[in-house]
């Protein structure tokens, strides 16, 4: 069942998704078999906020698909610390295996962080990943992620090294996603960044929080939407 926004705090956050938007954006989307990718940006990890539905962003999508197609089968590989070449090693054989028609990767991040970051061999990883999945047959959703502009989980030496680590590989997932033409959500320079970290981040000062996984979900969708070639027009208020 697609997520129900009504008189909730997300129903007012103007960042997220509308009453009825997500259902008028994947109306008639022709997908059965849907796979996630990735690590813990994928799966799903980050504390519930009160007002926010307790759900990650790939989950969210998955309820919104079945609201058009309630057999939707949904697969979320995505396992928290692994590396890109990781994601690609682990991951790719099971979801190919699995069949998908739509498929979503998100990895990247823990690369990124790291002291010998490589960027083109990222790139290397994820346009393996895609091509894979693509020569299967499936549409495939990439994303980059909200750059935070403080990460209380490092360092205080770390922390604007991190963004701009994050900002790296958000310009090197955008070029590897306009390649493959992927249905892409680039959140990396989204205002929400730019917000107290608290708004954003679970207490680990790392993950997002439920309201940051409303909102990815929300931008995914609009991607996805725009794919489709549906649009929405929110009702006038009277």
């Amino acid at each position: 069942m697609a997520t129900d926004y009504a008189s909730t705090v997300e129903a007012a956050d103007p960042y997220c998704l509308r009453a009825g938007e997500a259902k008028a954006l994947l109306a008639g989307h022709p997908w059965r078999r849907f796979a996630v990718l990735g690590d813990s940006v994928a799966s799903g990890v980050g504390d519930p906020i009160d007002g926010y539905a307790t759900m990650g962003w790939t989950d969210r999508i998955a309820a919104e698909l079945r609201f058009h197609r309630p057999d939707l089968e949904y697969l979320n590989l995505g396992e928290r610390d692994l590396r890109a070449a990781q994601v690609r090693e682990r991951q790719l054989a099971p979801a190919r295996a699995f069949g998908p028609d739509l498929a979503l990767v998100a990895c990247g991040g823990n690369d990124a962080l790291r002291p010998r970051y490589d960027a083109e061999a990222v790139d290397r990883d994820l346009a393996a990943i895609i091509t894979a999945l693509m020569e299967m047959g499936a549409a495939v959703v990439t994303i980059s992620v909200v750059a935070v502009a403080d990460y209380p989980a490092f360092p205080a030496w770390f922390r604007p090294v991190a963004t701009e680590r994050m900002r790296l590989l958000a310009r090197h997932t955008n070029k590897v996603a306009a390649a493959f033409r992927t249905i892409h959500a680039d959140l990396s320079e989204h205002p929400i960044g730019s917000l107290p970290q608290e708004q954003l981040l679970s207490r680990d000062g790392l993950h997002a929080n439920a309201r940051s996984h409303a909102i990815c979900a929300a931008e995914a969708i609009r991607s996805i939407g725009a794919r489709l070639g549906n649009t929405f027009t929110p009702p006038v208020r009277r």
